[in-house]
């Protein structure tokens, strides 16, 4: 496994154009359309590329060949994508051969499995190649033994230790790539050459330690994906055709299938439950931090846990196609984005790295030519640049610190379509909100309940609830849901009638009885003064008010409303405090938004917008140079959701095209997972400027050092390789919980 401190660092040619959600489209050469339509795309698993080094040297080897048009790199999965012509992958393997590593092209049928950590090497060679290189350390400083021992000691650590980083070297040198293992090698080539040997073996046995010790590290980003791979269990027990139940590989079973979910285990697959009652952690999905309740008819989710009764649920979606398939999706899609500071690593490195490299020559051949210095002391202080030379914690620490920031996004149930949103998300400066299933709950529930009477009459309320019940309305439903709540016993209605845009009647004990909005109950002529002051009071909460009337007078009033969650009002105070303005956009009425804006603290409203007006509401903010943010459910809100900055689905648990379009995702209804996500990328941008003002703080006094004669070649890779270390670790921090 090589370091992961190329100056490559997936860095796209100058040509690469960026879509809306960050992703790097990597075009090698730019198709016509009438090529695309025979553009294949084959999966290619490398176990050996696992960092930017290996990625920059096949992109590099591929990108010449004839008919490859482009290359998407999933260095977490070891796993290439090649769009290419018909017949062009029979020169893509070779290729990739030629670099010494070994492609297997994935079967196109074959479900996807998790990729295993590739099998750890011997640590016997690097134990005894440190004793060695410190031995020939101590012959040479106590003058043991004859200068030939110090070398023998030495070449026998360098052989032990560094022959393949001498292979990578050569490699990336043929491939005119100044990658960290070409570097290395020709500046233990050069300690050779002018007779420092224990220098060279210990530079060499610190170098391959120090890709062990960064390895162990990077893969804890990894695991933090793998993690999610793992919340599924690989088997099920489903129903059989003669009511049996067996335990089968979940990637077999079909949609439609019956599968069974005990008391405490991992529910397998997506599913509706068709039988059993029971609670259901549903954290490693939505993010929810309480059991959700879960009864015939209710969706579960594959890895969510299963915690009190046992369930059976009807399978809704393959293996590959459940929801934690699809995030897991989405995060290895994100992690290949390229944030704003990450681009700007990556080309910075890439001019960055042959300057120091010409600079080190110069250093070597200029001041022996010009001021008449000593060839070895200025060559030694120029191999010591070289090692210097390769911006490793720089580079490395921005995959690091993204992916370990998308990754704790994912287990608080935000999901992020991309570095570029994690990032920009410390800028957001104003959130447009819609109302319904968003600020609220996106149900209708009754209220109020107003007697009109002097005298309360219980009755009244059963009459309203039994003529709600016949109707199909939404504030009849939210009426009759209401009276089943309360356990109320209904009564038969007679000659039951929809009054089309004014309400209902029917007969019930041979008393005829209206229900309808305010229109009918002046058409029956039995409006007051009084009647009209409560419902302009009403209404003007942003309720739907509807009246019981007989023939006679009006009864009772019933007032509905699409009620606040609690978790919006805690969001918006949350926003308010971050500095983010807040304003709602919504197709209700005036008077509703208001009201709704009101209970839940938003800075403005806006009534009656269609969907071109909420777009355009959106422009005109950024026209003023906001950085704006849309929440709404990904479909209806489509529009406006594209052209903010950053676009938030609600609720996307189970929802292919919230998934697949928002930029960012918040799997469950809880809006206060998008000041979460503010938080996280104020967080993710403050470790990102420490990291890089670190390596080039450290690279800045190494230059120094060297140049003055007071830096030795070890000295410089000890101090790399622990930069690298204070960087990855320093990234791995946002994996906290």
């Amino acid at each position: 496994m090589s370091r992961c401190c190329d100056h490559s660092h997936q860095q796209p040619p100058a040509h690469h154009e960026y879509d809306h959600a960050g992703h790097d489209h990597d075009p090698v050469h730019q198709p016509s359309a009438d090529q695309l339509a025979g553009v294949r795309n084959t999966r290619i698993r490398i176990e050996q590329m696992d960092c930017p080094t290996e990625e920059r040297l096949i992109r590099d080897a591929l990108g010449r060949l004839p008919g490859v048009t482009g290359l998407q790199f999933n260095l977490l999965q070891r796993v290439l994508t090649v769009s290419h012509d018909e017949g062009a992958l029979a020169q893509v393997v070779p290729a990739i051969q030629a670099l010494g590593f070994t492609p297997q092209v994935e079967d196109q049928g074959a479900a996807q499995q998790p990729v295993a950590a590739p099998a750890k090497k011997p640590w016997w060679p690097l134990a005894l190649a440190a004793v060695l290189a410190t031995a020939s350390e101590v012959v040479h400083f106590a003058a043991l033994g004859p200068d030939w021992w110090v070398a023998v000691l030495a070449v026998v650590a360098i052989g032990l230790c560094g022959l393949n980083t001498y292979k990578k070297g050569w490699i990336a040198l043929k491939n005119r790539n100044l990658n960290i293992n070409a570097l290395m090698s020709i500046a233990v080539t050069g300690a050779v050459l002018i007779g420092q040997w224990p220098e060279a073996a210990m530079v060499m046995v610190l170098f391959t330690l120090a890709e062990l010790i960064e390895a162990r590290s990077l893969d804890r980003a990894r695991n933090a994906i793998r993690g999610l791979m793992d919340l599924a269990p690989p088997r099920a027990t489903v129903r059989q055709a003669d009511g049996s139940w067996q335990e089968i590989d979940v990637q077999v079973i079909g949609l439609g299938a019956v599968v069974r979910a005990r008391p405490g285990e991992r529910i397998s697959l997506d599913g509706e439950v068709v039988s059993g009652n029971s609670t259901v952690n549903q954290a490693p999905i939505t993010g929810e931090s309480l059991p959700v309740e879960k009864r015939a008819g209710d969706p579960v989710f594959a890895g969510t846990i299963n915690e009190a009764g046992s369930l059976e649920f009807r399978v809704t979606a393959a293996a590959r196609d459940t929801t934690l398939a699809r995030i897991i999706h989405a995060v290895e899609e994100a992690q290949g984005s390229r944030a704003p500071t990450q681009r700007f690593v990556d080309q910075f490195s890439r001019i960055y790295t042959p300057v120091v490299f010409v600079f080190a020559l110069a250093v070597a051949v200029l001041p022996p030519l010009l001021i008449g210095g000593a060839w070895f002391d200025w060559v030694y202080r120029a191999l010591v640049l070289l090692v210097v030379a390769c911006p490793c914690a720089l580079v490395i620490s921005t995959p690091v610190t993204i992916v370990s920031g998308l990754a704790a996004a994912a287990r608080k149930g935000i999901l992020i379509k991309g570095g570029v949103y994690l990032e920009n998300g410390r800028h957001l400066a104003l959130l447009a909100l819609d109302k319904t299933g968003t600020l609220t709950h996106g149900k209708p529930v009754q209220t109020d309940s107003l007697h009109l009477l002097e005298a309360d009459e219980p009755l009244h309320v059963i009459w309203a609830a039994s003529l709600a019940a016949r109707s199909d309305h939404p504030v009849s439903r939210a009426l009759a849901l209401h009276a089943e709540e309360q356990g109320l016993a209904l009564l038969d209605v007679a000659d039951f009638e929809a009054l089309p845009g004014r309400g209902s009647k029917g007969r019930i004990d041979g008393r005829l009885l209206y229900m309808g909005n305010h229109r009918l109950v002046e058409d029956l002529g039995l409006c007051s003064a009084q009647l009209e002051q409560r419902l302009e009071a009403l209404e003007r909460q942003g309720k739907s008010v509807v009246v019981l009337c007989d023939e006679q007078r009006a009864l009772m009033l019933f007032a509905v409303a699409d009620t606040v969650r609690q978790t919006s009002r805690e969001a918006v105070a949350e926003l308010h405090e971050l500095g983010v303005r807040t304003c709602m956009l919504t197709g209700d009425n005036a008077h509703t938004a208001a009201a709704i804006a009101e209970q839940v603290g938003v800075d403005e409203a806006r009534g009656d917008l269609l969907p071109a007006d909420k777009l355009a509401w959106i422009e005109a903010s950024q026209a003023r140079g906001k950085v704006v943010g849309m929440v709404g459910d990904g479909i209806n809100d489509a529009p406006a959701l594209a052209r903010a900055e950053i676009g938030f689905a609600m609720g996307a648990a189970g929802t292919d095209t919230a998934i697949e379009t928002a930029d960012v995702a918040l799997m469950d209804d809880d809006l206060r997972k998008i000041p979460a996500f503010v938080r996280l990328s104020r967080q993710t941008h403050a470790i990102l400027l420490q990291n890089i003002v670190l390596a080039l703080g450290i690279k800045a006094i190494f230059l120094g050092m060297t140049l003055a004669g007071e830096a030795t070649m070890w000295m410089a890779v000890f101090a790399d390789m622990g930069v690298s270390l204070m960087v990855v670790f320093n990234g791995l921090r946002l994996l906290r919980k």
